[in-house]
């Protein structure tokens, strides 16, 4: 048997062919022997999830910092000793928490 290498955008494949056969009907109906439209659209589909992935955890990353700078300015209105002079008064803080977890 020969040896086909077979690639798609992450994977590599190497096929033996044991035997020449023709080609199914069943497989020309389906659809499975055009593979632009199916390449098209993994393309299509990968770029959306990585476009809402950046989106999102843009937004995360964000929302993250405005809470934290939140709870430590909660601590300073509150008359608490400033994280940069040692203080540790945010560690009580629930939203510097829910930032620090965001």
């Amino acid at each position: 048997g020969s040896l086909i290498t077979l690639s798609c955008l992450s994977h590599r494949v190497v096929c033996q062919v044991i035997s020449s056969a023709v080609q199914a009907d069943s497989v020309l109906e389906n659809g499975t022997s055009d593979s632009s439209w199916i390449t098209r659209l993994e393309n299509n589909y990968g770029f959306y999830i990585g476009l809402g992935l950046a989106v999102f955890s843009s937004f995360l990353i964000g929302s993250s910092v405005i809470l934290k700078k939140k709870g430590l300015l909660r601590l300073v209105e509150k008359g608490g000793t400033r994280a940069g002079d040692g203080g540790h008064g945010y560690l009580k803080d629930w939203l510097w928490w829910a930032g620090l977890l965001t």
